[in-house]
């Protein structure tokens, strides 16, 4: 996602001899160097991150569960984003200049808006396969089948791409603004949405899940107290074993559910900036600088860096996984069996 770009110039051209062309950012070696550093190291751990989710939850029969595989979805939204957006990003936050032409511009902000949404739209359907997994165990195997997960994958993947290219390439967010605010200069690429458009975008595609993900979440937590403190009100049950055993798959289950709602907690933090910048932007004639809009921009990009980081602290099984492929384990004979929850 981007926005509209006002620079500094300093004698410099996206396209030199161009009189149109935008101009460009010049900064000292020191900064640029630093800035394409930090940038890159995003862009390998978000790709290399996501790619090893992918292949734990494809490779390892122990991790293929529900939940499991809506995180797989997730991973692939961030990996694609790591590849396919965050490296075209880079150069225009850095340089200020776009130089991969007004089509594939058009493409860029549609897959950006897309992969961007998607994974909010993934943490709310896991938000609900966690509710039913903790709020109504009973009925979690026939509620959340493989089928419905596949419907959930779909949903997520479906409604914000067709929203996002259809808003992006039927112009109707630059209704109403001014010429120059519509193409201001060559070199340009920018998102741009009027009052109404900001508005609607920012809560369709974070306010208004966002806040129905975290008041799931403090329900699940609320059933997940009682739950435990009516097993804990009976510790010496004529049946011990079995009476452990629920208290196991409850707290599993908990943990699942606070390591989950980290990540939903760490994706809020990440694009809440961006979001409150893109309805109160239009509002103030797009005068938020570039460096501050890049700052929320990537901010949010590394969001999808995060979420790896998050599965190997928290899940045991994604930290033996994650080992076996840094490991090489994973390429042993037999490894299709290699019994990651085998851990102490």
């Amino acid at each position: 996602m981007s926005r509209l770009e006002f620079h500094n110039a300093q004698n410099e051209l996206c396209f030199n001899g161009l009189n149109m062309s935008c101009p460009r950012t010049v900064r000292h070696v020191f900064t640029g160097i630093v800035m394409y550093t930090v940038i890159y190291g995003a862009i390998i751990l978000t790709i290399v991150g996501n790619l090893m989710v992918i292949i734990s939850v494809s490779h390892f029969r122990q991790l293929h569960t529900p939940t499991n595989f809506l995180i797989l979805s997730l991973a692939a939204a961030d990996f694609l984003l790591g590849l396919t957006v965050m490296p075209y990003s880079m150069v225009r936050s850095i340089t200020a200049c776009w130089y991969f032409g007004d089509l594939f511009c058009k493409v860029h902000s549609c897959i950006d808006m897309t992969l961007c949404t998607t994974s909010i739209f993934h943490l709310f359907f896991i938000a609900v396969d966690r509710y039913y997994a903790i709020c109504q165990p009973l009925h979690y195997s026939s509620k959340i089948a493989i089928p419905v997960i596949e419907v959930y994958v779909f949903i997520s993947w479906s409604v914000p791409c067709l929203y996002s290219f259809g808003l992006v390439l039927s112009n109707v967010n630059i209704e109403g603004l001014e010429e120059e605010t519509r193409v201001p200069c060559m070199g340009s690429c920018s998102l741009v949405f009027n009052k109404m458009w900001s508005i609607i975008t920012s809560l369709l595609c974070f306010f208004i899940p966002g806040t129905l993900m975290i008041g799931i979440y403090i329900h699940i937590f609320s059933v997940a107290r009682k739950q435990v403190k009516l097993i804990n009100k009976f510790p010496n049950s004529t049946n011990q074993k079995k009476s452990s055993k629920n208290k196991t798959l409850i707290n599993a289950e908990n943990k699942a559910a606070k390591t989950l709602s980290l990540v939903m907690g760490v994706f809020i933090l990440c694009w809440l900036p961006f979001f409150i910048l893109t309805v109160t932007d239009p509002y103030i004639n797009f005068s938020i600088s570039d460096d501050i809009y890049n700052i929320v921009l990537w901010l949010g990009y590394l969001n999808s860096a995060f979420n790896p980081i998050i599965y190997g602290l928290f899940y045991p099984w994604f930290k033996k996984s994650f080992l076996s492929i840094l490991t090489g384990k994973i390429l042993q004979l037999g490894s299709a069996s290699y019994n990651v929850l085998n851990y102490k």
